[in-house]
């Protein structure tokens, strides 16, 4: 059972809800890059740099065991699997994607074709069965679309960066890809071209994650700089609000629909899951100025107002709630924001901090440790079970029942 660090969340019973451990899969020889829960069975996928693509079912003995454990040509390095036609998509270190079907039981997965789709490794992919689009990135900076009906490539577009992530939205058409730069590149496409919309600019690290809530329309975006962000691409005047609820690099995000709840995770093997159905405010642009915007003291490259008051210049810091440019001796104080996203205390001046109240120190998420440094991760949204891939190579899988409500 996962141990709690900050028991915000309480039960009917009293008990501080959190995720269970039911079960967890090892023996993979490499690292695992990518898996998904099985809808409807017992069951799991898994890639590999290993080169293996493998199928788990769970045994009468309650642990799983490989039906299939398939070598590729190359290490296994993103994978999709779609429930309702049983295809499964796999993209390799060498750029190629595989697509196969695999059996009723589960026990044989048949070769359909090869997409030639990159030059080098493909990092994400993604099948739309309503349009019947296959849609991958690659390190080699691009973002490629091909018909899973012909194989046959229908465009492509070349961002300024490796790509890392990629999400769609099947009923706008658009794109949204995530780069090493630390952008989100977004297009609209068709079957013969695309329309590149805009790139949204708020990471300071590459965007490893990218989640979608289609019924509302925002994006989520997990960064290197240990930050989510939330992009409001509905047309509220590009919204962008910012989560800040770990201490490492952000590598996983998972949307819950029904419970309007995000799932982040990343190299600090802490479970983030926030409330997105709470009133969060817009971080405000931190000002920028000659002196400290509370007391007036120069910050040290004021070089004429030092001169002037024959005085040593200070630090310049920020207020997280006001944005004012201040010093140290005028923000001492530390609080929660979670309104603004900030979980964890962070700096705010003297005024602010004497106005915050208990309502607004109330926290609107919850963190659970994961116990391993997560990579990856997978909602299966029925059952409430949530997969997690770790840098130890071991997969896990989650009972989130008492957490998504």
């Amino acid at each position: 059972m996962a141990a709690e660090i900050k028991p915000t969340g309480v039960g009917t019973n009293g008990n501080v809800r959190k995720p269970v451990l039911v079960n967890k899969i090892e023996g993979h020889s490499n690292d695992v890059n990518m898996a998904c829960i099985i809808p409807r069975e017992e069951g799991v996928i898994s890639v590999s740099d290993d080169k293996t693509v493998r199928v788990w079912l769970r045994r009468d003995t309650g642990q799983y065991w490989p039906s299939i454990c398939h070598t590729m040509s190359a290490a296994a390095s993103s994978m999709v699997y779609n429930g309702e036609t049983r295809r499964l998509f796999v993209g390799l270190d060498n750029g190629t994607i595989t697509e196969f079907i695999l059996s009723e039981d589960f026990n044989r997965m048949v070769h359909v074709r090869d997409y030639l789709a990159h030059q080098s490794r493909v990092v994400s992919v993604k099948f739309s069965l309503q349009r019947e689009w296959l849609l991958s990135c690659g390190k080699d900076k691009y973002f490629q679309w091909h018909c899973s009906e012909t194989g046959r490539r229908l465009g492509g577009y070349q961002a300024s960066a490796s790509c890392l992530c990629l999400e769609f939205d099947e009923q706008s058409n658009y794109v949204f890809v995530g780069d090493y730069s630390g952008q989100v590149s977004v297009l609209k496409i068709t079957n013969q071209n695309f329309n590149h919309v805009t790139n949204l600019k708020g990471h300071s690290g590459s965007v490893q994650s990218l989640a979608w809530d289609a019924d509302r329309k925002l994006l989520f975006s997990g960064s290197f700089d240990n930050s989510v962000i939330v992009w409001d691409i509905g047309g509220k005047q590009g919204t962008a609000l910012e989560l800040q609820g770990h201490k490492e690099h952000v590598q996983a995000l998972a949307y819950s629909p029904a419970s309007k709840q995000l799932l982040s995770t990343g190299e600090d093997k802490v479970l983030g899951i926030w409330d997105m159905e709470a009133n969060r405010i817009e971080t405000p642009e931190w000002a920028e100025n000659n002196h400290c915007q509370k007391c007036e003291k120069p910050f040290f490259w004021n070089l004429r107002r030092m001169w002037e008051d024959r005085t040593i210049g200070i630090r310049q810091h920020h207020c997280r709630k006001c944005g004012k440019a201040v010093c140290e001796k005028c923000s001492m104080k530390r609080s929660t924001l979670p309104p603004m996203g900030y979980e964890y205390e962070v700096r705010v001046c003297d005024d602010c901090f004497e106005k915050i109240t208990d309502t607004e120190r109330a926290p609107l998420a919850t963190f659970h440790d994961a116990k391993h440094a997560v990579i990856h991760m997978h909602l299966e949204e029925t059952r409430k079970r949530l997969l997690t891939v770790g840098k130890d190579r071991v997969i896990k899988i989650w009972d989130l029942m008492s957490v998504l409500h």
